[in-house]
């Protein structure tokens, strides 16, 4: 899944609204930004296949250190701890934490049984949604857009840069999911450690200005 996990984060704010969208987005996200790094050192494999999915023209060989069940959870439990030791409260860090375990179950929806759930057990799961375009744009695109409303409806701009930085945000995250839907397979392997990296950072840091020019909403 790509686009979705982004809806999810955009969702928390809903739910706790002290937690900066960067935060939000790079739990989210935290294992596709573990992936590359683990595939660049050799520790886990992808290919590219074109026609291995509808969707998708990758072919995870073998991911368990960044996307098995529970590697997710650890790497979630490391979240939170981490967002706690920064000041962060334990309730945020839990929903923290969650959001870095829900990347698993959004993945576990649109892969083909490619992801494990322990490094070490030959034991396979993915419901394959990837292999339809059309469900996978609903699920993942209603996924974005319900996660986006919902962070309408939970902040409100403080100036006009929290508008257009907002809708700027979105427009660069649909203009990169069109890119895959409708691009070419990617060159090799490199590009795609370079492009996720690179995606991931730059939305992060994207989200972090854009909440200076943004405020939650105030209840009731």
């Amino acid at each position: 899944m790509f686009i979705g996990h982004f809806g999810v984060a955009f969702a928390a704010k809903r739910v706790v609204p002290e937690v900066k969208l960067g935060t939000a987005i790079l739990a989210a996200t935290f294992l596709d930004l573990l992936w590359p790094f683990f595939v660049a050192a050799g520790i886990e494999v992808v290919k590219i296949v074109p026609g291995n999915m509808e969707f998708s023209p990758l072919r995870f060989v073998s991911y368990p250190f960044s996307h098995s069940l529970v590697m997710a959870l650890l790497w979630g439990g490391l979240f939170a701890l981490a967002y706690v030791a920064l000041g962060g409260s334990r309730r945020a860090a839990f929903w923290m934490g969650l959001l870095v375990v829900s990347h698993w179950f959004l993945d576990l929806i649109v892969h083909e049984p490619d992801l494990q759930l322990f490094p070490e057990l030959d034991i396979y799961v993915g419901l394959g949604l990837w292999d339809s375009i059309g469900g996978t744009l609903l699920v993942e695109g209603g996924l974005f857009v319900v996660g986006v409303w919902l962070y309408l409806s939970a902040t409100r701009a403080r100036d006009a840069a929290g508008v257009w930085g907002l809708w700027g945000l979105v427009l660069l995250l649909v203009v990169s999911y069109v890119g895959v839907v409708i691009g070419p397979p990617p060159h090799n392997v490199s590009t795609i450690v370079i492009t996720a990296i690179v995606g991931i950072a730059v939305s992060v840091i994207w989200a972090y200005w854009l909440e200076r020019h943004r405020e939650p909403k105030a209840s009731g």
